[in-house]
């Protein structure tokens, strides 16, 4: 391989498995890429991917080479990282993939907060619908709802969160569950639950729901027209004519946690990174779910 660029292209396309999945990684159209790995092969006498129209699958020099070009970018970064010293502000690009929910209504401020001390760093929140794929570097860190059980990860419990059913303050009141009765049940797609501590209907004993979204923004809209569902405690200062209701009938519990690769947990700047982003994120829901607490409508 020629260059450290050559195995950067090489490792974005074979994590991706395929020249239009890598290309808003590396920020190249996919022809360029396409372009970077046929000379690539040319320089290399062999090919690294069998190519076909599912996408790029690795041969088994491909395979070896991967292992080795990641390896030697774990070794670069940590580099890098020693270069900035202990005490140096962080810098560079860092990517935190999380489901909708803390996309939206905790890490915007968040990251708002420790870029604000870290001029130089540029912070980027991938918002997915699904568990971000770690392995093909979609992310540096990733906030899932449910430990992964399997991969070389390292995992850190964040924090745990409420959630509670809620509806417009000005709709005609719940004295209980039975009241769901001809109700509009906001939640999930049921066939794009992609973690099953999403799934909330047995908590409000209903069958299904009328209007549904595989967001939880866009469920928390569909609510602030006319529905009732399942609700973060902390996005509910974000829509405050949506409050608590039912506190005492209908209470969940759920966690966040951080994922990483454990490769990476040698790197001085993305673990100090984690560091603030735990603290932040575990302040955030404190003081957002007291916000809730202070709107919710009294228990019957």
């Amino acid at each position: 391989m020629e260059n450290w660029d050559d195995m950067r292209v090489f490792l974005a396309v074979a994590r991706a498995e395929g020249l239009s999945a890598a290309a808003p990684v590396l920020k190249m159209d996919p022809s360029t890429l396409g372009r970077r790995i046929a000379r690539l092969e040319r320089n290399l006498g062999a090919a690294l991917f069998v190519k076909s129209p599912q996408g790029y699958a690795l041969t088994d020099l491909g395979e070896r080479m991967k292992e080795r070009a990641a390896e030697a970018e774990v070794h670069l970064a940590r580099i890098a990282d020693e270069g900035q010293g202990e005490r140096a502000g962080l810098t560079g690009q860092i990517r935190i993939g999380a489901p909708d929910g803390a996309a939206n209504y905790l890490l915007p401020q968040v990251c708002a907060a420790i870029q604000a001390r870290n001029p130089d760093l540029e912070v980027q929140i991938l918002a997915l619908p699904r568990v971000v794929n770690l392995s093909r570097r979609e992310a540096d860190m990733a906030i899932t709802v449910s430990p992964p059980a399997a991969g070389r990860l390292t995992v850190q419990k964040i924090t745990d969160y409420q959630l509670h059913l809620a509806m417009r303050s000005d709709a005609p009141p719940l004295q209980s569950l039975a009241d769901l009765k001809g109700r509009r049940i906001v939640g999930y797609i049921p066939d794009m639950i992609f973690d099953k501590e999403l799934d909330y209907l047995s908590a409000i004993d209903v069958a299904g729901v009328q209007m549904a979204s595989n967001s939880v923004a866009v469920q928390l809209q569909m609510i602030r027209q006319a529905g009732v569902g399942i609700v973060h405690d902390f996005a509910l200062p974000f829509a405050p004519e949506v409050q608590m209701v039912l506190p005492d009938q209908v209470a969940l519990t759920r966690s966040f946690y951080l994922v990483r690769h454990t490769s990476d947990r040698r790197l001085d700047r993305l673990t100090r990174f984690a560091q603030a982003l735990r603290a932040g994120i575990q302040d955030e829901v404190v003081r957002l779910e007291r916000t809730a607490r202070l709107t919710a409508s009294p228990p019957v």
